[in-house]
């Protein structure tokens, strides 16, 4: 591939020339003009300004605001909150263009720092929050002229009050920040940005090697695993390290608060009921021998093989021709999906190819993966990609996409209101994910090749649900393991073979080294506990688009007012319109019998 960079549309869109198309470059002068601009120094000072003042303004005095005088501080907090948002979504994004940049580096690490300091005196604010009596709080946040509108951001704050620590705790806490989970986690991203795989005489980045996973060359995709493997165990202390140490962290910090488990944190900050997740949970687990075991024994049968190995978990069907997806077909792909379920959804997602709010390439120190991000409610999110050409490439673009359009819906509730739990953090993207889905479904023909696109289907909603759903169980059976004593990397490595073999089941051999590979998954290390969002996402959208399926009219204006909530209201008055209850367990056997209705389909095609 080459990586030649080229000036197109105006001065500041750039994009980097490959063998799938010329592929966009992410524009950042929408948040600053230059790592060294005025702008960004400005708003630093300015930062420190308005937290100073906010502080001396209110700091002891929250339990006495009148409603309007409330709403006045938290229209102020929320400005601050903005500026600090901005200036390290900048930094960020910059950061992970380029994540072995040293200036980059350096950059993003400074700004941490100074960030940290200059919010501190914003520390007392959700503090003193807290202890406001029951009594006033719901006078202040119910009254006509108040911060009504703000209830529902105050309401999860205040959940956290059985939680919280003393002030002079919380300011530590916050200052020691930057050399606690912070530090690990750059650097585990640093770490894994450069990690060089060998595979077969040629050097690849993870991205790269990862990419062979898929290819139709069995001895491509065997030789990646194994390189894979090797480099892995390699740095497999390392990995060990950083996962040890965070999970030791997070137990101080849990025991000090009281939180009577590692995942409720996480379920507090989704605004989600640790019942609904269990039922989540045991339904997915309890599905695996009609879901993933099933599917792996029919693939084991497409492929010609007694026991499938790792390297053929995610290898195309031998009848799939292979295919190049360049950019310009990818794009009109996922916008014609789009624009099918309603012009509306495309008007809003093309910006994102025209404006620079798209880094697509595999670059040199680029990090992996893909990922959208809102920054804030006053510019527009950032989507990244790792683009290969792949046709789940294109899967990934729609993907991200829901997110983008998500977070630019729901940006109209201003910064506070925005964020979306993640429990329905993923509705619109893999909602965006089904729409292209459909589309290509619908539009393919050749019966092969439609059987290699429903089988794809399959393989990303088990990846998605039963995946993601077994990524729970290790994290949860890990962070168990870890309050016992130290964890050595065989332990962590048993943990992960017990989930692999129970999720992926009897269709799989395990060559030696596959126990090592949860040691590059970002979301253990960047998102505890974060995983069980996306089988909780492909359910959701399972039993909408069920709903949608069963009652097309006026589907879409409840859709667009569902994402353009953000997190404004809670997910069973979003839910409710479609006459959905995610805390009924049939609700989640509705979203896994889609899954199993797809599979039964495969199977008629071989009869």
């Amino acid at each position: 591939m080459r990586f030649d960079r080229e000036i197109c549309r105006d001065a500041n869109l750039t994009s980097t020339s490959t063998e799938y198309g010329d592929l966009p470059d992410w524009d950042l002068t929408d948040l600053y003009p230059a790592p060294d601009s005025q702008e960004l120094k400005d708003d630093l000072a300015r930062l420190k300004d308005e937290a100073t003042s906010f502080a001396v303004d209110y700091e002891g005095k929250l339990a006495d605001l009148s409603a309007a005088a409330m709403l006045e501080c938290v229209d102020r907090y929320e400005r601050i909150d903005i500026l600090a948002g901005r200036i390290m979504s900048y930094a960020g994004l910059r950061y992970y263009q380029n994540t072995t940049d040293a200036d980059r580096v350096k950059m993003l690490s400074d700004l941490q720092a100074q960030i940290t300091d200059l919010t501190t005196p914003l520390v007392f604010f959700s503090l003193e929050f807290n202890r406001i009596p029951d009594e006033t709080y719901e006078k202040v946040f119910t009254a006509p002229n108040g911060p009504a509108r703000y209830k529902p951001v105050f309401d999860r704050m205040r959940a956290m009050r059985p939680h919280q620590l003393s002030d002079e705790l919380e300011k530590f806490l916050h200052d020691n920040s930057v050399v606690g989970a912070a530090a690990w986690n750059r650097l585990f991203d640093e770490t894994m940005a450069g990690l060089e795989f060998d595979v077969n005489g040629e050097t690849l980045g993870l991205e790269a090697a990862l990419n062979l996973l898929t290819d139709h060359d069995r001895s491509k995709r065997e030789a990646a695993s194994r390189a894979l493997a090797e480099v892995f165990s390699k740095n497999i202390k390392l990995f060990s390290r950083v996962h040890n140490t965070l999970a030791k962290e997070k137990a101080v910090e849990d025991k000090w608060r009281k939180i009577p488990s590692p995942q409720h944190a996480r379920h507090l900050s989704n605004h989600v009921e640790p019942e609904v997740v269990e039922a989540l949970r045991n339904a997915v687990t309890a599905a695996y021998p009609r879901l993933s075991h099933r599917y792996y024994a029919l693939k084991a049968k497409w492929l010609g093989l007694d026991r499938l190995q790792v390297w053929d978990r995610n290898a195309p069907l031998p009848t799939a021709n292979p295919e190049t997806v360049n950019w310009d077909q990818a794009r009109q792909t996922v916008l014609d999906a789009y624009a099918g379920f309603s012009p509306r959804l495309a008007d809003l997602a093309t910006p994102f190819f025209d404006k620079g709010w798209i880094d697509a390439a595999v670059k040199p120190g680029k990090a992996p993966g893909a990922f959208a991000h809102p920054t804030v409610t006053t510019a527009h999110p950032y989507v990244m990609l790792n683009y290969l050409g792949k046709p789940r490439d294109v899967m990934t673009l729609a993907h991200e996409l829901g997110h983008g359009v998500h977070q630019r819906l729901a940006a109209a509730q201003g910064e506070l209101l925005a964020a979306t739990p993640l429990t329905l953090a993923e509705t619109a993207s893999v909602f965006g994910e089904m729409l292209t889905f459909r589309k290509l479904l619908t539009d393919t023909t050749d019966p092969a090749q439609k059987k290699a696109l429903l089988a794809g289907k399959v393989e990303d909603m088990i990846n998605t649900v039963v995946r993601q759903i077994s990524f729970y169980d290790f994290e949860c059976r890990l962070h168990a393991a870890r309050a016992e004593g130290e964890l050595t990397p065989d332990d962590i490595n048993a943990i992960w073979m017990q989930v692999s073999t129970e999720s992926l089941g009897p269709a799989f051999e395990f060559m030696p080294g596959y126990e090592t590979f949860w040691s590059y998954v970002p979301h253990f290390v960047h998102s505890p506990f974060y995983v069980y969002a996306y089988a909780f996402g492909d359910g959701l959208v399972n039993a909408l688009y069920a709903a949608y399926e069963a009652e097309p009219d006026g589907f879409q204006d409840k859709y667009f007012d569902l994402l353009a909530a953000g997190g404004s209201k809670h997910h069973t008055e979003l839910l409710a319109p479609f006459g959905l209850d995610a805390s009924d367990p049939a609700f989640w056997d509705k979203g896994l019998s889609m899954i199993d209705g797809f599979i039964d389909d495969l199977e008629k095609m071989e009869s």
